[in-house]
């Protein structure tokens, strides 16, 4: 296809981005990119009964923490705006009417009623009704009224819906970048409706093929969902005459649920205890909250390059993916027709790998806000040391504070089961040689400090674990934490002494 690459990500703000939702964004960024292409962002807000409050605003934060940029689109505008499609309805029923004129669709009058009482006659004779060439002809529709009539109709309000005039028994061929060829034969279609007098709006499939169209979009890049709507919008763009500039269609495969067996939804995650969403959401209409990735801890470069890999194989072992290298090496031939199981555990695993090559830097502007929510105002280089002596037993972000939580606060309280195992015999009166051992230190550094304490316990016979477990319950208050000396070193000496001084006066030796 020799047109310049553009691609559109489509969502309905119907409530929060699901990870699906994201990883089909993703992949439409990576190709766009990769053929020096556009992204567009388009909203399809044209079902009025869903809308939700907010999603909107969350669509967009979701993409800027992911890093997934928008050349054109909502929020950043563009040569074919508006892209809300609430904002375009003056487009789409001038399309709707040229489709009735040249004969690919036609006005219907059925209330939802009377369709109701036509479904329930065919079950009750075992049949399946489906609005099609069998019955279309017999209703109330444009196409057994007379000309007359359907204006008489329209003129006194009757409400209408204008359906697509699917063809009888004729073989569809169409052609999915991920899927291959597919046929489908017409008689198993229905009549879709492509707009509706009721709210003056298209449906997705209507407004979905016109906007592709007037925005120039190349190829569509959606959800194996659509997959069943394919053949109608292929007769679509055959019906306005647009099959030379028709987009190529990919359609990717669903992300399944940690066991494999259906669409992974909020369900599971709050079953299992992971999130499906990139953000925190909470409902405006029932208060209802989900768990994001951001706020549980994830970094968006894990996170991206998991989903990047959730239908996507890069032909090779490598796992760990900077978004420059998705873009050179993503590519629609390799993503799966089949589903891919979500791994929760895999994506912890994600999380971590960047976690243990973050710098101190890095880590320091991440950890600030959580320090700062706990009431701890230190220098970015104190915050990304404490970071830095933790990350490799670290998994999500939440994860720095229980584990260096000690670094800056000293304990009050002492783990039950490490003072009952070291805080008895000689170690209180040990400590206490420790103690005058470390105030006469000069040089409080780590290297040196260590080479002091090792000297004097060997001189005297103690045990290192001994001695190291009873200063680890001084310093930290539990059996948790790094080396000692990490932990010395950081506290500096002022604070190692005070903190030896409150347990050697405060906690009476156990029994």
């Amino acid at each position: 296809m020799n047109r310049p690459v553009r691609v559109r990500f489509a969502p309905s703000p119907t409530g929060p981005l699901h990870i699906g939702g994201v990883r089909t964004a993703l992949y439409n960024y990576l190709f766009a990119r990769q053929h020096g292409g556009q992204m567009i962002l388009r909203i399809e807000d044209t079902d009025s009964q869903r809308f939700v409050p907010g999603a909107e605003a969350y669509i967009l934060e979701s993409l800027a923490w992911c890093g997934i940029e928008i050349d054109e689109g909502v929020g950043v505008g563009g040569p074919h705006a508006p892209y809300r499609q609430s904002e375009r309805r003056e487009i789409y029923l001038g399309y709707a009417l040229q489709l009735v004129d040249a004969g690919w669709a036609y006005y219907a009058f059925d209330s939802a009623a009377e369709l109701e009482t036509l479904r329930k006659e065919y079950e009750s004779r075992g049949e399946t009704f489906a609005y099609n060439y069998t019955v279309r002809e017999r209703l109330a529709t444009s196409l057994s009224l007379s000309a007359d009539e359907v204006k008489a109709r329209i003129d006194r309000g009757d409400q209408w819906v204008i359906r697509f005039k699917m063809p009888e028994n004729r073989l569809v061929e169409m052609d999915d970048l991920i899927r291959g060829h597919v046929e489908v034969n017409t008689s198993t279609l229905d009549d879709k409706v492509l707009y509706k007098s009721a709210d003056a709006l298209p449906t997705y499939h209507l407004a979905n093929i016109v906007d592709d169209h007037l925005m120039e979009i190349s190829h569509v890049i959606r959800g194996e969902e659509w997959l069943p709507s394919l053949p109608l919008h292929y007769l679509l763009y055959e019906a306005f005459g647009w099959q030379e500039t028709r987009p190529a269609f990919a359609h990717l495969p669903l992300l399944l649920k940690p066991t494999g067996g259906g669409k992974l939804s909020k369900r599971d995650g709050d079953k299992m205890g992971f999130p499906v969403f990139p953000l925190f959401w909470e409902s405006p209409a029932t208060g209802e909250t989900a768990h994001g990735y951001r706020e549980d801890g994830y970094f968006p470069e894990a996170f991206i390059n998991m989903l990047a890999l959730l239908g996507w194989n890069p032909g090779t072992e490598q796992e760990l993916f900077t978004m420059p290298e998705l873009i050179g090496r993503f590519s629609l031939e390799r993503v799966s027709k089949s589903g891919a199981r979500f791994q929760p555990d895999k994506a912890k695993w994600f999380n971590a790998q960047y976690m243990h090559h973050k710098t101190e830097a890095e880590l320091a502007v991440l950890y600030q806000p959580i320090l700062r929510e706990h009431g701890i105002e230190v220098p970015d280089a104190v915050a990304g040391h404490a970071a830095g002596i933790m990350k490799e037993r670290a998994t999500l972000l939440t994860d720095l504070w229980d584990l260096t939580s000690f670094f800056f606060i000293a304990p009050e309280v002492y783990e039950e089961k490490q003072v009952k195992k070291y805080w008895k015999g000689d170690n209180p009166a040990i400590l206490r040689a420790l103690r005058d051992v470390l105030a006469a230190l000069d040089d409080f550094s780590l290297e040196h400090t260590e080479q002091v304490v090792h000297a004097w316990i060997e001189e005297k016979g103690y045990g290192m674990g001994q001695v190291m477990n009873t200063l680890r319950l001084a310093l930290v208050g539990a059996g948790k934490g790094p080396g000692m000396y990490d932990v010395t070193s950081f506290l500096g000496k002022e604070e190692c002494l005070r903190r030896i001084d409150h347990l050697l006066n405060t906690l009476k030796p156990a029994e």
